[in-house]
């Protein structure tokens, strides 16, 4: 998926691992705002550049703003980070109109990549890949372990569940590598067998030409290779 192409009927599945987070919400605003419904998986690996100490600081003084007579009333501070950059998607998009409101409606993001979206084709945006747009050697931090420091508390959760699916999907290709050794051992039984038979065809023809032939086979013999 990249920004201004043509808008596709079914959802996009975006794979957020190693994407700026800036980058990534800006593409990910103007596809929405074209009618395109985008799902975000893995937000907890998503980069933001900078240390972790200093995003942590800035996080602080935004925890810090709030209505002093009724704190309820927001702004709200989101410590997921699925959360995280639904905001910040939203405040690319003019959510207060009924077109933002319906592009707002079109996005869907999680941690972790729960079902069904497991089993879907994810796509990576390369305008927003950290790999790309991040100077060599300039600090970064990822946006789960800023919510971890700033107070949420399903990190080691998440990252349980992801070694989880690993473990899972590692356990499924075996079985289905097994599978086709299996498969692969049953056609070359067959194989053999039938190189096998032949050969003994052969040696039988060989030996019947023998008999049929008798003493024209030493008329033969000096002129053969």
């Amino acid at each position: 998926m990249v920004s201004g192409s043509g808008v596709s009927a079914r959802r996009v599945v975006v794979d957020a691992r190693h994407h700026m987070l800036g980058r990534l919400a800006s593409i990910v605003a103007k596809e929405l705002l074209n009618g395109q419904r985008v799902v975000v998986v893995r937000c907890e690996e998503i980069s933001i550049s900078g240390g972790l100490v200093r995003q942590k600081m800035k996080y602080l003084r935004f925890l810090r703003k709030r209505m002093n007579t009724k704190p309820s009333h927001g702004p709200i501070h989101y410590r997921a980070p699925s959360r995280i950059f639904w905001r910040t998607v939203r405040g690319m998009i003019p959510h207060k109109t009924a077109r933002g409101e319906a592009a707002l409606a079109r996005l869907k993001a999680y941690e972790g990549v729960p079902p069904p979206y497991d089993r879907t084709k994810r796509m990576v945006i390369p305008d927003a890949l950290k790999v790309l747009r991040l100077q060599p050697g300039h600090k970064y931090c990822l946006l789960g372990e800023l919510s971890k420091e700033v107070g949420w508390n399903y990190h080691e959760t998440i990252k349980v569940r992801s070694v989880d699916s690993i473990a899972l999907l590692v356990i499924s290709m075996n079985r289905i590598l097994m599978e086709l050794e299996e498969k692969r051992k049953e056609k070359a039984k067959v194989s053999y067998d039938r190189r096998k038979q032949l050969a003994k065809l052969r040696v039988k023809a060989e030996k019947a030409a023998e008999e049929k032939l008798g003493t024209q086979l030493e008329i033969l013999a000096p002129i053969q290779y």
